[in-house]
């Protein structure tokens, strides 16, 4: 392990003791010996961390500090790599920039040896299939569920029937093959899964939805018998 490694090991210990943890209980658990423990707890303080401790008692950090530099370890940052990427390849071209500019941020506070990790990590993501939505109608679709605004829609079913609806859009789900619009439909009186790819035209109301999108997506939660789960179904 590295010594900027054990640095944020040793600052993520510390986060999941709300009350102080002994010097020795610290150190058994890095594997490291108590003088290397005393020395990385200085190195901690001189960079900013509120440690506070007291012999015989132990050692404790008070809230509010990040540490830019140390904020991920090698399988987070892995795990940031392969979502970034993952949203360049299949989210809207407003996510994809975005997802861009977060990495650049965080590559721009990691340590040498962290942002070298970085820039080789091998995990990729393979093609985009060509069933994926409108561009424009992915972004307008997330500004009105931001908005919490009412849409029109031209919706074509399963069985190629067309219909116009007014819908209140509070969460979208993605899939390998389609992405799913999931709102309360004022056609049906109920919430209903939208494929987005069937979505002929769509246009943003100025009207806000009468229940917030956390009100509908607990509804929904409930009526699907899950807790945090995504949507498992594309059902219109």
């Amino acid at each position: 392990m590295s010594r900027t490694q054990r640095l944020l090991e040793l600052m993520q210990l510390l986060r999941r003791h709300r009350y102080p943890v002994t010097g020795y209980s610290l150190a058994e658990e890095l594997g490291i010996s108590m003088r290397t423990l005393y020395r990385d707890i200085a190195t901690l303080q001189q960079q900013g961390a509120d440690i506070v401790g007291e012999t015989g008692i132990g050692y404790v950090l008070r809230p509010g500090f990040m540490l830019p530099p140390l904020m991920f370890s090698q399988q987070e940052i892995e795990a940031l790599v392969l979502g970034v990427r993952w949203v360049e390849h299949r989210g809207d071209s407003q996510l994809a920039r975005g997802a861009t500019n977060a990495l650049v941020k965080i590559a721009a506070v990691l340590p040498d040896e962290l942002r070298e990790e970085l820039d080789a990590n091998t995990l990729l993501i393979g093609p985009v299939s060509t069933a994926y939505a409108d561009d424009d109608v992915l972004v307008m679709i997330r500004e009105a569920i931001r908005l919490e605004r009412k849409v029109r829609v031209e919706y074509c079913d399963n069985a190629g029937n067309s219909s116009e609806r007014v819908l209140w859009p509070f969460a979208m789900g993605y899939f390998e093959q389609i992405q799913v619009l999931i709102a309360w439909c004022e056609l049906r009186g109920a919430i209903r899964h939208f494929r987005i790819d069937r979505i002929g035209q769509l246009t943003p109301l100025e009207q806000r939805y009468p229940r917030g999108r956390r009100a509908l997506m607990k509804m929904w939660r409930e009526s699907e018998g899950i807790s945090s789960s995504p949507v498992t179904t594309a059902r219109n």
